[in-house]
């Protein structure tokens, strides 16, 4: 039997129509289970007072296409029929709070490296969401603890940071299974060069001296489509913004970190390497940040970005 949320899921969207949930399978020979051959997103969908509305979808079809473009992967679908299917989706199972996953793959053809000898599938599904839980319940409002994890993140002259691409994901993995061993909720890599780069699947941010920093897009970090939303509502609340070059020790000195993401939101940073950030609980400016997208997302304040599409 299946348990929550999937119990709950009807049906997928799988090359171009909807088909049962028990009908979506791929063969265990599917190239993409072999060699990560595929991209993918994570969307999210909000219940609101107007009704389900998916939180900047345009934003992360375009990534999807673009991680697809970084991979040499031809999609066979327009950026508008992608978002319609994504609609679709969502409405089939009529989800309010849900995660959707777009995914790009290589099937079942040829098991030669060379993807092009696999056919391409391209699936679409959602399912149900509780507010707040992905690094553990109540963590928004507590804040959780990280560690810098021994594994540095992809070195963008080995594997494409920029494309979210589902073989990218193995060091993700790493990182969140050292972190959660060692008792920590999440872990933070550093690149290359030993600077402060990514969470295992989310971008990090620093609060020091009132002013906002985060690295930049050169140092080998996912385009962070809610990294993206925070920057701009920074600048809304009149917040100085810096991304550039982050030395590990500010993670130990800055006065607020917090990591954002699909599926964190905001998650509040209150310790790393058990030491306290600032006063060891999220600060005034991590809470203005979580209010103003949560007030968006959630249709509590006005969506001024116009960053919702309602279903």
């Amino acid at each position: 039997m299946l348990k929550y949320p999937f119990s709950e899921v009807r049906s997928l969207w799988l090359d171009g129509s909807l088909v049962e949930f028990a009908e979506a399978k791929v063969h265990v020979l599917s190239h993409s289970l072999h060699y990560g051959s595929g991209v993918f997103e994570g969307i999210r969908s909000y219940k609101t007072p107007d009704g389900t509305a998916i939180f900047r979808l345009r934003e992360h079809v375009l990534r999807l296409v673009a991680s697809a473009k970084i991979l040499r992967i031809e999609l066979p679908y327009t950026v508008d029929e992608l978002c319609y299917a994504v609609i679709e989706t969502v409405r089939a199972n009529e989800l309010g709070d849900s995660y959707i996953r777009p995914i790009v793959f290589r099937g079942f053809g040829s098991l030669f490296v060379n993807p092009r000898l696999s056919p391409l599938s391209v699936a679409i599904a959602a399912w149900p969401t509780r507010p707040g839980r992905y690094l553990g319940e109540g963590t928004q409002e507590t804040g959780i603890e990280a560690c810098v994890s021994s594994w540095r993140r992809l070195s963008p002259s080995s594997l494409p940071p920029l494309a979210k691409a589902t073989a990218n994901y193995l060091n993700s993995q790493l990182i969140k299974l050292e972190a959660e061993e060692n008792g920590y909720n999440e872990g933070i890599g550093l690149d290359e060069h030993g600077d402060v780069c990514e969470g295992s699947a989310e971008n990090v941010f620093l609060v020091e001296g009132g002013v906002l920093l985060t690295p930049p897009l050169a140092g080998g970090i996912l385009e962070g489509i809610t990294r993206d939303a925070v920057l701009k509502l920074a600048s809304d609340l009149g917040l100085a913004v810096r991304e550039e070059g982050i030395p590990r020790g500010l993670l130990y000195t800055c006065d607020e970190l917090f990591l954002t993401g699909t599926s964190v939101e905001i998650a509040p940073i209150r310790a790393v390497d058990r030491i306290p950030v600032g006063a060891g609980k999220p600060g005034e400016v991590t809470r203005r940040l979580q209010a103003e997208l949560l007030g968006i997302a959630r249709g509590e304040t006005p969506d001024r970005h116009g960053w919702l599409t309602r279903v």
